[in-house]
């Protein structure tokens, strides 16, 4: 087993090693072609949702859909008309989701933007500075997008998965660095967010004996956040990057 010093040191490294587009493929790059705010916290939470299965799968749904919109997420979002403009959806299938759930994503996400400007806006209504983690404003943020209606999509955080991707969505959003946009930064503490843990982050945090609990849902997150906590008090999320791309390259530690 690693001392502490010694797993800081690997984490370090690591982090250190991925933190360049070059080091792999990712979604989050084509959030990268996105500049306005707006377009960004849109386009990134369908990206993020979208999120599973293989990367050159999911970039090409992406790709596809966001070209078919002129690459313009908020105006086609704000404006959205099921009726009207269902026809840039209905032939978008991807993996377990069709053009209905995209639509229902679509309409969710306009419904918060109607009523709270932003979707910035919507995830501050329940985010507290003084609270440990995140989970309270990720489950409203979920539960008030969602409706109930998007299968897959989102995450119905009372039912204790990880909630992987909308985790990976808010980290995006709120850390800033070559690999996150962070234009939520300004209100919302890195320090807050809550580890986003898929299969990969799962069994490489279960080999360096960072996580006692067996079960892969929400409290093993939050453990898993707590004990990075050690090596970055501050930003302990920002090891989840490496230690993904790690578990998808079939590396070795």
């Amino acid at each position: 087993m690693l001392k502490k010093a010694e797993l800081k040191d690997l984490l370090d490294n690591l982090y250190y090693k991925y933190h360049k587009k070059q080091s792999s493929k990712d979604p989050i790059w084509t959030l990268h072609k996105f500049q306005n705010q707006q377009d960004i916290e849109i386009a990134g939470l369908i990206i993020s949702s979208y999120a599973y299965g293989r990367v050159d799968q999911i970039n090409q749904f992406t790709n596809r859909f966001f070209e078919r919109i002129n690459w313009n997420p908020y105006e086609f979002t704000i404006n959205y008309s099921q009726i009207k403009d269902k026809k840039h959806l209905n032939d978008l299938y991807y993996r377990f989701n069709d053009g209905k759930d995209l639509s229902n994503l679509i309409r969710g996400i306009q419904k918060a933007l109607i009523r709270y400007g932003a979707l910035k806006n919507l995830f501050l209504q329940l985010y507290r500075e003084d609270e440990v983690n995140i989970l309270a404003p990720l489950k409203f943020f979920s539960e008030s997008i969602s409706d109930r209606n998007i299968y897959y999509l989102l995450p119905d955080i009372s039912k204790n998965s990880t909630a992987k991707r909308l985790n990976m969505y808010l980290r995006w959003m709120v850390r800033k660095d070559n690999i996150d946009l962070g234009i939520w930064s300004d209100v919302i503490s890195a320090s807050k967010l809550i580890m986003p843990v898929d299969t990969h982050v799962y069994k490489i945090a279960k080999k360096l004996k960072l996580v006692k609990r067996k079960s892969c849902d929400i409290k093993f997150a939050i453990e898993l956040t707590e004990k990075l906590k050690e090596f970055d008090a501050i930003d302990p999320v920002k090891y989840d990057f490496a230690l993904c791309h790690l578990g998808i390259d079939g590396k070795e530690i």
